[in-house]
């Protein structure tokens, strides 16, 4: 079973579903679901995340999709939302990080925007 994320015409997630599998017969299943939901279609790997497939196969556009991600038609890959300000994106994953680490692995700390900083 494949993946496939509806867009709106910003290229931002409007759904998510689970369809057929690219090599199941003849039709381009990207183009069978855009033209079903009258929206952009664009497959996403349920085992890719920052870049990386999780049972050891080959990643596919950076990030498993979910409503509300960004298509990135140059990268060719989905960006999920941008959760503060200060974040910057990592080309490599396609996930933001935070200007500064948290000062200790392990340790759950919460990012404190105001004062660009982790409490």
């Amino acid at each position: 079973m494949a993946h496939y994320a509806i867009l709106n015409m910003s290229n931002v997630v409007t759904k998510v579903i689970s369809g057929k599998d690219e090599g199941d017969g003849d039709t381009n299943w990207e183009l069978f679901y855009q033209e079903m939901f009258k929206q952009i279609c664009k497959r996403t790997s349920y085992n890719t995340r920052g870049g990386i497939h999780k049972l050891g196969g080959i990643p596919f556009r950076k990030n498993y999709a979910g409503v509300g991600y960004t298509y990135d038609t140059t990268r060719d890959a989905f960006i999920p939302p941008k959760p503060y300000n200060s974040w910057i994106l990592n080309d490599e994953t396609c996930n933001w990080e935070p200007p500064i680490k948290p000062p200790i692995e392990g340790k759950e700390y919460q990012w404190d925007e105001d004062n660009k900083k982790w409490i």
